[in-house]
């Protein structure tokens, strides 16, 4: 009982981070390229992947959605997000559970990546365009760089958050 009551406040806390986080970079837009952000969320999300496992990160990655959506944005923004999250999710999770000798910053930039492809499809099926495929060149060079950053700050979270509230959440392996 106490675990699930551990696990469940350490998801409303990782929630909360990635609200905050996501509300405080979108206070700084970056002026001539829509949509750019540098993602620190995601290094949540990361966290909760490696620490909790898939289902877990889901609800996570949906919660953020949804709120921030209610919160912050509009559907429009939803489905963008989600499109996004959705496929970021599905490659982190192969590439930490299937191929697990990618960096943890490896894996953030693949995040990164595939969030911004997501996006992008999800716009070129509701605008019924295939002309924003060449904004993914821009879109994958910048994400390789903030992929880069959330995975550098994801790995330091793993690394400096004490042992005891790691286990406190860790998912068990049977």
């Amino acid at each position: 009982m106490k675990k699930n009551v551990n696990k469940l406040t350490f998801m409303a806390l990782l929630t909360t981070i990635m609200l905050i986080l996501g509300y405080i970079e979108s206070l700084f837009p970056i002026p001539g390229i829509p949509g750019i952000k540098l993602g620190l969320s995601n290094s949540v999300l990361m966290l909760a992947l490696y620490w909790m496992g898939v289902p877990e990160a889901c609800v996570l990655m949906v919660m953020k959605v949804l709120l921030s959506g209610l919160l912050f944005g509009g559907v429009s923004g939803m489905l963008y997000a989600f499109s996004g999250g959705v496929l970021s999710l599905a490659v982190m999770s192969v590439l930490i559970y299937c191929f697990c000798s990618f960096s943890v910053i490896g894996v953030g930039i693949a995040g990164a990546v595939c969030h911004n492809i997501g996006q992008v499809l999800a716009a070129m099926l509701v605008l019924q365009t295939n002309r924003l495929v060449y904004y993914m060149g821009v879109l994958v060079l910048i994400a390789i760089a903030t992929g880069a950053a959330t995975g550098t700050v994801a790995a330091l979270l793993m690394k400096h958050i004490p042992p005891k509230v790691r286990e406190s959440v860790k998912k068990k392996k049977n």
